[in-house]
Formats: C-alpha cells, sequence, structure tokens
C-alpha cells in the first residue's frame, strides 16, 4: 500500500497531508505556521503531526511532493534577492518593454555586444575578456546572474558562452532566457530570466529545508514540486528553474479541489495569506494561459493555469484612505505579520508598545506597526539602508528604528529585499477580534486596531471609535475585494464581454446594482453562473458572505485548508520541449535545435528531424523531473503562405511533450539479499 505526502508552504502556513493512494483518501492533515528564519522547523512540525495522525511510519512514505506559494508571493509583495543582468545584443530601449526597468528595481545591467539574427547567424562577437572583469566586480555584490541574448532561441551559443564564464569567474547561479522559454520577444525573456534569478535563493533554501527534514526521519522517497501548470518536477530541476514554482501554489490547489469535490465546471478561488488565486474550472480541467503566467503586475513566459493572482489575504495589510470627507479603506497588495501572531511569540514588547501607544491622545503614524528582522544577503545595500538595518537586532516598535522621515523609504527598500518584514493590522487581527479565530493573541489585535481608529479623515474625525465596528469593517472589505476577484475571473472567462477590461466590468456601478438586486426606475439583477469553489484556512471564515453577495453556490469541502498540499501529491509529471523550422532561402529548411541549426533539403525530412531530436531532448527532461512510464505526444503549427496559388512553407513550431506518473519508492521485499 503506497502512502504519499503532499507539503504546502504558504506565506503564514505550511500545511502536510497523508493520502493513501489505493483508497484515494486523506488520512492525515497538519498545519504549522510557516517559519521564515528556517523554514525545515514549520515543514518539520507539520509532517510529523500528520505522520502521527495517520499512523504511517516515515519508511512507508513513498512520494513527497512539495507546492509553495512564497515565489508567487515574492512577485506580488516586489521582494527578492539583488541580481545582475547581462543584456547581450539589445538596443537601449528595449530595457524600457515589457516591465522589464520595473523588475529591475534599480539592480545592475550589463549590456554589450553580441547576439544572433532571426536567422541564428552571429551579428557580433563577445568581449569575454571585458565582460570578465565586470562579473568579477559584480559577483560579491549579487546572489545570481540572468543572462538574456538577442535571438537567444534561435541560437543559444552566446548565452551559453557568458553562463560558463559567469560560472567560472563568480561561482553565483546563472539563469538563461533560452532555458525557460522557446518563445521569440527578448525583453520578455530577459524579465523572465531576471524573475527567476531573483528566486533561486529562495526556492534552494526552502527545497534544502523539506530534504533535511525527510532526511532526519527516515523518509528516502522522492521528492516533487509542483510546477504553475499543476504539474511535478523534481527537486534538482526547481532549483535551476524556480521560476516555473510561481503559481505552484495555485496551481495545487485546482488540482486538489478537482480531487475534493469532483467537480467539472466552477471558479476554484484559494484565499492564503498573502494572495486570493482564482481560475476555472472547465470540463474538470484548468486553462492554460497561452501568454504566459502573469503575476505581481508581470506577465512572464512561464506556462501556467490561466489564473487571476491579487494581493489579498488574511494576512492583508490595511491601509486606511485619509483623501476625502468620509474616507476609506483598502487591503493590500503586501502580507504584514498579524499583530496577534507578533504577539503570540513577543507578548510583553507588543503590549508595551501599544499601551504606551494608547496611552497618547495623539494618534502617531506607526503606532501599532512592528518591524521583524529577516535572514538574507546584504550586498547592494545604499549607507542609510545598512544603518537602519542595523537598528533592527530584534523585533522591535517601528518607532525605535525610524529617526527622520527619510528613513522610511530605506525600511521600505529593506522590506522589498526581504531583509525585514513589518507587522500590522490584518484582516487575521480582525477575525480575532470578532472571534472567529482564536488561535493568536485577541487583547493585542483590539488594541492596534482601536489605534488603527484613531486616524482621521479628510474632515478630522477619527475613523473609528470602536475597535469590534472597524474589524468588522476590515472584513466587509475583505469581502468586498474577494466579490470583485471573482467577478474579473468571471468576466475575463465569459465570452460575451471579450475585449471589454474584466476590472472596470467587476466594479461598474451597474454590476453593484444588480449584486444589490437594485429594484427602481429599472431594476437590475445578477448572479455568478457557476459554483465557487472556496479553499484556504480561512475560507470557511469569510467565503459564505462572499457566495451570499454573488448569488451562488459555495463550496467548501472537508480539507479545503490542506487543498494545495492534497493537490501536490496527485499531479502528474510533464515536460514539454519545442523548436522551431525555419526557410531562410529557397530548397533549405534549418531546424534551430537546443544543440544547433541544421539544415535540410525539404521541410518534411526537418521536421522529422526536429521531432527526433526534441524527443530525446522531452524524455531527458522528463526523466530528470522524476518520471517514469512516459506517454509522448506530438504537435506541428505550421504558417504557410500562398504564391501564385500554391502553399510555400514560412515556418513550422514542433512541440514534443513526455509525460508520466513520478517515481515512487519501492519496498524491499524482507527476502531481498542485503
Amino acid at each position: 500500500m503506497a502512502h504519499f505526502l503532499g507539503v504546502d508552504t504558504g506565506g503564514t502556513y505550511t500545511d502536510a497531508v497523508i493520502v493513501d493512494e489505493a483508497a484515494d483518501l486523506v488520512i492525515g492533515k497538519a498545519k504549522s505556521l510557516t517559519t521564515r528564519a528556517d523554514l525545515a522547523l514549520g515543514i518539520g512540525r507539520a509532517v510529523d503531526a500528520a505522520l502521527a495522525q495517520s499512523g504511517v511510519a516515515a519508511a512507508d512514505v513513498a512520494l513527497v511532493s512539495l507546492s509553495t506559494t512564497l515565489a508567487t508571493n515574492a512577485l506580488v509583495e516586489g521582494q527578492g534577492g539583488r541580481v545582475a543582468l547581462i543584456f547581450v545584443g539589445f538596443d537601449e530601449g528595449d530595457l524600457e518593454r515589457g516591465g522589464l526597468i520595473e523588475a529591475l528595481k534599480g539592480d545592475p545591467v550589463v549590456k554589450i555586444a553580441g547576439g544572433h539574427s532571426h536567422a541564428g547567424v552571429e551579428v557580433a562577437e563577445l568581449d569575454m575578456a571585458a565582460l570578465g572583469t565586470q562579473l568579477r566586480e559584480l559577483g560579491p555584490q549579487v546572489m545570481g546572474f540572468a543572462v538574456a541574448a538577442r535571438f537567444a532561441t534561435r541560437n543559444p551559443a552566446h548565452e551559453i558562452a557568458i553562463r560558463d564564464l559567469i560560472r567560472n569567474v563568480t561561482g553565483r547561479p546563472v539563469t538563461c532566457s533560452h532555458e525557460l522559454s522557446a518563445q521569440l520577444n527578448g525583453p520578455k525573456r530577459a524579465l523572465t530570466a531576471v524573475l527567476n534569478a531573483r528566486l533561486i535563493g529562495m526556492i534552494d533554501r526552502l527545497v534544502a529545508a523539506c530534504e533535511r527534514h525527510l532526511e532526519a526521519i527516515g523518509i528516502t522517497a522522492p521528492l516533487m514540486v509542483v510546477r504553475g501548470d499543476g504539474a511535478l518536477i523534481s527537486a534538482a530541476m526547481v532549483r535551476e528553474r524556480p521560476i516555473e514554482t510561481i503559481l505552484s501554489g495555485p496551481a495545487a490547489s485546482i488540482v486538489g479541489a478537482r480531487w475534493l469535490t469532483g467537480a467539472k465546471d466552477a471558479l476554484v478561488s484559494a484565499i492564503g495569506g498573502t494572495t486570493t488565486d482564482v481560475a476555472l474550472l472547465r470540463d474538470g480541467l484548468p486553462e492554460i494561459d497561452p501568454q504566459g503566467a502573469r503575476v505581481g503586475g508581470f506577465r512572464t513566459m512561464v506556462e501556467a493555469v490561466a489564473m487571476r493572482t491579487s494581493g489579498l489575504g488574511g494576512d492583508s495589510e490595511v491601509h486606511l484612505i485619509t483623501e476625502g470627507l468620509q474616507g476609506g479603506m483598502r487591503l493590500g497588495p503586501r502580507r504584514l505579520i498579524p499583530v496577534s501572531l507578533l504577539a503570540a511569540d513577543h507578548g510583553a514588547m507588543v503590549h508595551a508598545a501599544l499601551d504606551k501607544a494608547l496611552s497618547s491622545e495623539k494618534a502617531g503614524e506607526m503606532d501599532g506597526r512592528f518591524v521583524v528582522p529577516m535572514a538574507g544577503q546584504t550586498g547592494g545595500l545604499s549607507a542609510r539602508e545598512l544603518v537602519v538595518l542595523e537598528r533592527i537586532t530584534e523585533a522591535m516598535p517601528m518607532a525605535q528604528v525610524l529617526t527622520t522621515r527619510l528613513e522610511i523609504a530605506a525600511l521600505e527598500r529593506l522590506v522589498a529585499r526581504g531583509l525585514v518584514m513589518i507587522a500590522g493590522v490584518t484582516p487575521s487581527d480582525a477575525s480575532h477580534v470578532l472571534g472567529g479565530l482564536t488561535t493568536w493573541d485577541a487583547g493585542a489585535a483590539a488594541k492596534a486596531i482601536e489605534l488603527l481608529g484613531r486616524r482621521r479623515n479628510g474632515s478630522g474625525e477619527r475613523f473609528s471609535s470602536d475597535a469590534k465596528a472597524l474589524a468588522q469593517g476590515i472584513v466587509d472589505q475583505l469581502t468586498t475585494q474577494t466579490v470583485e476577484c471573482l467577478l474579473e475571473a468571471a468576466f475575463d472567462e465569459d465570452p460575451e464581454f471579450a475585449g471589454e477590461s474584466p476590472e472596470l466590468l467587476a466594479r461598474h456601478a451597474l454590476t453593484r446594482a444588480a449584486l444589490a438586486r437594485h429594484r427602481g426606475v429599472i431594476e437590475f439583477t445578477a448572479r455568478l453562473g457557476v459554483p465557487v469553489i472556496g479553499l484556504g484556512a480561512s475560507a470557511p471564515s469569510y467565503y459564505g458572505a462572499v457566495g451570499q453577495r454573488l448569488g451562488c453556490e459555495m463550496i467548501l469541502p472537508e480539507h479545503a485548508g490542506v487543498a494545495n498540499a492534497i493537490g501536490a501529491v496527485v499531479g502528474q509529471v510533464s515536460q514539454r520541449a519545442t523548436a522551431i523550422v525555419t526557410s531562410p532561402g529557397v530548397g533549405r529548411f534549418t531546424a534551430h535545435l537546443p544543440e544547433g541549426l541544421q539544415t535540410f533539403a525539404d521541410p518534411e525530412t526537418a521536421m522529422q528531424a526536429t521531432e527526433a531530436a526534441l524527443t530525446l531532448e522531452a524524455v531527458r527532461r522528463a526523466k530528470h523531473a522524476g518520471a517514469e512510464d512516459l506517454r509522448i505526444t506530438t504537435a506541428r503549427d505550421l504558417r504557410s503562405a500562398s504564391v501564385e496559388g500554391q502553399p510555400m512553407f514560412v515556418e513550422a513550431t514542433i512541440s514534443v511533450t513526455a509525460s508520466g506518473r513520478p517515481r515512487v519508492a519501492h519496498a524491499v521485499p524482507e527476502d531481498a539479499a542485503i
């Protein structure tokens, strides 16, 4: 009997489940707080508790699979390590395209001559000696490198040469853009490579933490990781390509939702501490976004489920809008440590700071907010940022750290680098005040919300003098924004509204009136036309009101709180290799293969040769990703033109996919030779 272990590491909680493969049954589950300082602690507590509940011995676990929202959260929150981009053969204006400058966030860029033409022919030689000098200077200042060369998908030779040089000179991790996507659009490939390089350290720490605990308790089963399209890949592969884990947790939740409910057509909405992720199940399958995953405002070239990810969760920052006479409220996109959670670990410090602020009649901008140091690389920080960081030796009130308003920007930079986290009021705190949650320190939450209510709107009035009323307002705002997230996804998927802005439609006055069943001179009624499957630990607390507002069936499965971990162990391994065949001249057909260019006399021979090469590559990748019993599928996308009534070959895109179940550990028979 095979038992599988699924683990999901989110921004707030780490979940673990034990699944009996033969019975298709969850026989053990547990949750633990994600321990950012040492991820192995949170993983270990969840895994050990799930094993204990199931009664399954560690040695009997045949497969371990990991999903995570850490990469998604980092992109949504604009966090990650400092990287350098080697930009080969591009024009200055290319940096302005596709959000590349925004993604770089001031990190260094080295622009050098080189790259290839559309046909894969070298445009200019690389100056490797000059580049080597620059790399020696940059190496100690960054945690990794991204390399993007012009038309590298047609000929990757320059990216490969630079990759080898970086490894020899600096020893730092390197991401090449051609390894992540076979598509054109160099700036977009560069952006994807930059984000991948930024995530390498984070995902490596996660995988290492999981491996450490598995080894410590005697689990020798293969470790797999969920990719953004719901497929599984080996831990070794994900260390090289962590960008593929963006939307890993959400993709796992889709797979888990299908497994838990059997639903064929539904919106799946998963709420975590940092994000809300919404996707459509159609005929039991999630859609794959052909344009690449969009997360945190960035459109990547990573193949992933078609999902809308919003910076809205149980631990989202509460922003009070002070403009206007009445003011208002908005949640997210940044995740904070809830004050109630911080107080659970640092009660004396938190309560002392809150009581001091409450004793003053004057409301301070930093009242009820705290800073917590995190581990990470400090290379590239300014002098002011280093000074601020040195003051944060432990969890402490924010007002104790900042001496001038000029230092606020420095603190924000430290937060963006993941070196510091902020604690403040969140919906989780509001739920503690209202009694919906009882896990952490409700008293600290009430004090922090009371302080927040002392802020004044445009008319000079306090936002609220009643902590419970303000807490209810925060929860109501979470409901409102969740409804908006679901409506955006629904309008985006409904062909009747193709070409319209789903964001505008979701917030349109007519939509709001219809959901409220407006009755006047004109009557409006609207409801969501499919059920919603609510996932996440806090879904039962919030999603009942969401279903009422949308007038739809709300499905909250029994194991909704660990759906990601379930989805992690019921998926398939799938790897795809893609290449193109072009016709640079009459009677010449060029296959752009991973090992280089090959030219043939006719298109069919070129395509067959390409398919053969890609089959070998897809099988190699699938085995490296941890698959067995492979199935091979091949697809051709042909482009032709009509010349004097006769079809003429222009270009073909060839794709080969190798899929299979992940390898599992097999029990050794008792009578086997030792």
